[in-house]
């Protein structure tokens, strides 16, 4: 029986304009629906040292367990996304559409980053259909916090961990 081959990982982003590959982010799993993996940070920060992700390629968002230096649970980050996958390649690049939502352990809800979203659109650096892809994938998220359903997307890092 042959091996499958783990695909290769994309993140991109707009702001700034930089892709890089996820070299030692390590799948968990990953269906048609799905890719979950565990990671270290990319760039050292005080407060961040490891987590877990969640792409919903479907949906149009990522939704991540950060953790601390401590090993604690510091929020649940959700990037809203663009999917592409490239067959020849076996390779999935993630587009961040720039505005965020975080979930606190103490329950706050927070977005951010929507001026970067409006920036982006002021200066050419998405169309029109991506701006109204990010706002209604923000949307949907957020009616799925509010409607009390998100452990139905945590379930899929919290089962894997």
């Amino acid at each position: 029986m042959e091996m499958e081959t783990q695909p290769i990982l994309y993140r991109k982003r707009l702001i700034p304009s930089e892709c890089f590959e996820l070299k030692d982010d390590q799948i968990l799993y990953r269906d048609d629906r799905i890719i979950v993996t565990k990671w270290n940070t990319i760039r050292p920060k005080k407060d961040l040292d490891h987590g877990y992700s969640c792409y919903f390629m479907k949906k149009g968002f990522k939704v991540s367990r950060f953790y601390g230096h401590e090993n604690q649970h510091v929020c649940w980050y959700c990037d809203i996304i663009d999917t592409a996958y490239d067959a020849e390649l076996n390779a999935y690049t993630f587009t961040d559409l720039l505005v965020d939502v975080i979930l606190t352990p103490d329950g706050s809800i927070k977005v951010v980053d929507v001026d970067e979203l409006a920036d982006a659109m002021e200066n050419k650096l998405i169309s029109q259909s991506m701006l109204l892809r990010a706002l209604r994938r923000l949307d949907y998220l957020l009616s799925i916090i509010y409607q009390d359903r998100f452990g139905d997307l945590q379930r899929e890092i919290l089962t894997r961990e």
